[in-house]
């Protein structure tokens, strides 16, 4: 097992605990701020979620399409926890 393995096991792992403690508090929490705030982190750790596994394509992709994808799917989780915050912090 290599470390590259080892990262992205311990990752997959923090993004596991991230997405269970989120959608339990987005039950507890749902609807005003506080559930819109937990929304916009559950949908930017799934867009961040994809650009990291987005590797898991290499068999079927060129490595510079899957770089492509990384880029923007980690430029999507950003721009949208950005503008969500905003919208966020405005009302």
């Amino acid at each position: 097992m290599g470390a590259q393995t080892i990262i992205l096991i311990f990752t997959l792992i923090i993004y596991m605990i991230i997405i269970f403690v989120f959608n339990k508090a987005r039950k507890k929490y749902s609807g005003g701020k506080v559930g819109e705030v937990i929304n916009l982190i559950l949908v930017t750790v799934a867009l961040l979620f994809v650009a990291d596994y987005a590797g898991i394509l290499s068999a079927y992709v060129d490595k510079e399409m899957i770089d492509i994808i990384k880029a923007l799917f980690r430029t999507a989780g950003l721009s949208f926890l950005a503008y969500g915050g905003v919208r966020v912090a405005d009302s």
